[in-house]
């Protein structure tokens, strides 16, 4: 995970977006900031331009961990991801664009550098700002901000592509982070989205009684174990099944 201090440097030298904050400050989560420091997440990025010319793909996923964990096949129950890769997204000729670690800052460079240059998928669905709310601890409203950018990269990139923006899934990480993904949620269910962007908001089905269902998260499974953040294979088979009738009308 990059710290804050490597974030603020890097965000001196990133180029500037046209969201800004009140008083013209655009916070670290609207900067497009990269990880090329870090070799995989260098060679990933590479790895991935390549893939992306060598489409055409009807569906691209936008993301993080939670989104590259689509590629796992186990050996563990728990990492038997890519069957539901398969059944559910195989026939839209899927590319993967999640990257573990990655903040909204860093996905929004990706954006930036390549990574959906020249494609015209029929939908992309975007997942993107848990890890907003872990060391870098930024707030719901800068992380709105971070997620509306790359919303508004995404269809600068792409402006025939339907969008599927997906809320901040839930965890159990502490009661601000809680608090923090609730109020991210309830600010994006509230927005008049212009254009082709639909949100939709699944972290109900990774809940029972109101209450994070930890037994569809690995990370306590685990050692050592750690709070709930990326859902098992089950969890995302739900996931799915919820963004179905969505994904089916775009595309």
């Amino acid at each position: 995970m990059i710290t804050r201090r490597a974030l603020l440097a890097a965000s001196a030298t990133a180029p500037a977006l046209a969201w800004a904050a009140p008083g013209g400050a655009v916070p670290l989560a609207a900067t497009p900031i990269a990880r090329l420091d870090t070799r995989w997440w260098r060679e990933r990025h590479q790895a991935k331009l390549a893939e992306a010319k060598a489409g055409p793909h009807d569906l691209v996923w936008l993301g993080d961990s939670i989104t590259q964990n689509f590629e796992r096949a186990g050996p563990e129950p728990w990492a038997q991801y890519r069957p539901v890769w398969e059944r559910h997204y195989g026939r839209y000729h899927p590319l993967n664009l999640g990257f573990s670690g990655d903040a909204t800052c860093h996905l929004l460079w990706r954006l930036r550098n390549g990574e959906i240059a020249g494609l015209s998928p029929k939908a992309a669905i975007i997942l993107i700002g848990a890890n907003n709310l872990g060391r870098l601890h930024w707030s719901a409203e800068d992380t709105v901000a971070g997620i509306d950018a790359v919303v508004a990269q995404t269809r600068r990139a792409m402006p025939r592509t339907r969008i599927l923006l997906l809320g901040v899934l839930p965890s159990d990480r502490g009661p601000w982070v809680e608090e923090t993904t609730l109020a991210i949620n309830h600010t994006l269910a509230r927005r008049n989205w212009e254009g082709p962007v639909v949100f939709q908001d699944v972290g109900a089905v990774l809940r029972v009684n109101g209450r994070v269902d930890t037994s569809l998260f690995y990370d306590p499974w685990l050692k050592p174990p750690a709070p709930s953040l990326h859902p098992t294979p089950e969890g995302m088979e739900r996931i799915a099944q919820a963004i179905a009738p969505a994904l089916a009308a775009m595309i």
